[in-house]
């Protein structure tokens, strides 16, 4: 191995520690503490006001907290004049006594009244449907994901793929489990779009690890793939890094519709990168992928058709 090259494949005993640790929390949160679901999954009432000027949506949010409404959601929607309150369910209060109550403690303490422009309640059963539908879709994407990639390369490397899948979905929600952030359709969102960044960055490697199987005759597979990591590391890092920026930009500055979706995505994204290196090429060496796997079949009377 040249003496300028990362051994990745050499640490990556270390990286299977961190990768087993980062899961074993991930899973123990998620089964402990499970998600804290929005109401898109745990059903609620939807209640949009309307004010002549903007207001300061900190003052409502704190104003509602003291009325004894935690957990509601408040966020410009359309303009900054408009708002809209996410309440989850309370038992044995109606759409319309909720809403009252909603409006009541706002206009308390406002100096300007606020006007409520609908109401909208979203059932437990349209969000069970929700979260079924969620799941199956990451099922869904994850078993797509394994065909392509071994019809693309080879059963090995679909395993790999799958598993880093597996690897950088599951510390995600547990990062959402842990800290208890709300996990609602847009943070579902996020995840699937890790998915596929992910999975973008494990295909590049992989491109690289089977062209460099199939051009260099020398070398065992282990310093192979580790000169594919490293031909591919600086593409890995800038696509990261320039990602990363916009995704810190959205979450500190685009508002709290967005804040959770955007965090979801720099978790993933950082997993991703890290995945792509420790865990999707780990595993297909350790799964024996040789020379002989990735070379291109030879036709029969290709030989004789060479010769002068």
């Amino acid at each position: 191995m040249l003496k300028n090259e990362i051994d990745f494949l050499g640490k990556r005993k270390i990286a299977l520690i961190i990768s087993s640790i980062l899961i074993i929390v991930s899973i123990i949160s998620l089964i402990a503490n499970g998600l804290k679901l929005g109401i898109d999954f745990t059903g609620g009432t939807l209640v949009e006001i309307g004010y002549k000027k903007a207001p300061d949506l900190a003052e409502l949010r704190s104003t509602l907290k003291d009325s004894g409404f935690e957990d509601a959601t408040v966020q410009n929607f359309g303009t900054t004049k408009d708002v809209l309150i996410r309440l989850k369910p309370q038992e044995g209060v109606s759409n319309v006594e909720l809403s009252s109550k909603v409006l009541n403690a706002i206009n308390s303490k406002a100096t300007e009244p606020a006007d409520i422009r609908r109401v909208e309640f979203v059932g437990p059963q349209v969000g069970d449907e929700l979260a079924e539908d969620g799941g199956l879709a990451l099922l869904y994407s994850m078993f797509g994901i394994l065909i392509y990639v071994a019809w693309r390369f080879e059963h090995k490397f679909s395993l790999g793929s799958v598993a880093a899948l597996f690897h950088d979905v599951i510390i995600t929600l547990g990062f959402f489990s842990i800290f208890q952030m709300e996990f609602d359709l847009t943070v579902l969102a996020a995840v699937l779009a890790v998915i596929g960044y992910s999975l973008n960055d494990t295909i590049v490697v992989y491109d690289r690890i089977r062209e460099n199987f199939r051009t260099l005759r020398k070398g065992r597979s282990e310093e192979i793939m580790n000169i594919s990591l490293n031909q591919t590391l600086s593409r890995t890092l800038m696509t990261s890094i320039t990602t990363a920026l916009v995704l810190v930009a959205l979450a500190l500055l685009g508002g709290e519709i967005i804040h959770n979706f955007a965090i979801a995505l720099l978790i993933g994204v950082g997993i991703g990168t890290y995945s792509s290196i420790f865990v999707a090429s780990p595993i297909v060496l350790a799964l024996g992928i040789t020379k002989e796997d990735l070379m291109l079949p030879v036709k029969e009377g290709e030989e004789i058709d060479e010769l002068p």
